[in-house]
């Protein structure tokens, strides 16, 4: 039987999903992040069907989502995109690291995955983090510099007002290179890691993340990408049953 139990890790509200037997046992872990106005209980699916295969698995609520205080309007919350990435990626080390502490991981076998915002955290994590052995993209993108300059394009198309000065920008443009794994795809060291992405998604560009696709695929193995002719913006149930077998495999 599977056990879903609702915890604070690190002092963030997670879903904690594994075997009733194992519950105190070392296990391989696997951190599933969830998108952009997502929450962690909407992918509990996803943890349910990895849990039976004997991981242990964490579901965490990205900062301003789920269970977490969210003080910001829409409008807020959406500028506040980036950071909220770049502080799920250092929690990730912190879950981690607690984990470990408490002697319920195995530190060779752990793996990071996430839809959208969530594929975005987990191509950043791997260019800071060795102790991802695997890795999974659902609908994310790795070239933070490209999506950054994407969405400044769009807010000065609807005339909006950014509450960042052009120094400021900069500045988070360097940061975000900093994380941007189509610049360093040396990073990823043999690491696997599975690409899902619908053909059709208007959220988060297919074209990048295919390019870094091919960019890889002559150098990096193992290495898949899953393409949904038809799909948009939505992960589809073939694409979750994937990722998961792709864990079972490489983890």
């Amino acid at each position: 039987m599977v056990s879903i139990i609702r915890e604070s890790i690190a002092n963030i509200p997670c879903l904690h999903v594994v075997k009733e037997d194992d519950i105190h046992h070392m296990r391989p872990l696997v951190i599933f992040i969830h998108g952009f106005t997502s929450a962690k209980e909407h992918n509990l699916h996803f943890g349910y069907l990895l849990a039976e295969a004997g991981y242990r698995v964490v579901l965490p609520d990205a900062l301003y989502h789920g269970e977490r205080p969210n003080p910001l309007s829409d409008d807020e919350l959406h500028l506040s995109f980036w950071d909220i990435v770049l502080t799920t990626i250092r929690e990730l080390e912190d879950i981690k690291n607690e984990l470990v502490e408490r002697n319920l991981v195995d530190r060779e076998r752990i793996g990071v995955v996430g839809t959208s915002m969530g594929g975005i955290v987990t191509f950043g994590a791997l260019t800071q983090y060795d102790w991802i052995r695997v890795a999974g993209s659902l609908m994310g993108s790795p070239c933070y510099k490209t999506f950054f300059d994407l969405q400044l394009q769009f807010a000065e198309r609807k005339g909006m007002t950014l509450p960042l000065s052009r120094q400021q920008l900069e500045s988070l443009r360097n940061t975000l290179m900093t994380y941007d794994l189509s610049l360093q795809p040396e990073k990823l060291n043999g690491r696997p890691l599975f690409i899902w992405h619908g053909k059709q998604d208007d959220v988060v560009p297919f074209d990048y993340t295919y390019a870094f696709y091919k960019q890889i695929e002559p150098f990096h193995q193992p290495l898949t990408m899953l393409i949904d002719e038809h799909a948009g913006h939505k992960v589809t149930r073939e694409a979750f049953l994937q990722t998961v077998q792709w864990f079972v495999t490489h983890l």
